[in-house]
């Protein structure tokens, strides 16, 4: 009935971490300014933020 999910897992240095940030806020921001809702992007960043720096 329901799927399991797939999960992805990446390894990023700091500035690739930091790239990936800068342009997952970019494109929250042009959600915004085109009315779509950002849940979807937002848990991404969320994830990205709070990811612990373990191998």
């Amino acid at each position: 009935m329901f799927k399991k999910e797939k999960k992805v897992r990446l390894s990023l240095d700091s500035q690739e971490q930091s790239i990936l940030l800068h342009s997952l806020v970019d494109m929250k921001n042009r959600m915004i300014a085109e009315g779509r809702y950002t849940d979807c992007v937002d848990d991404v960043i969320l994830k990205l933020v709070t990811a612990s720096g373990k191998k």
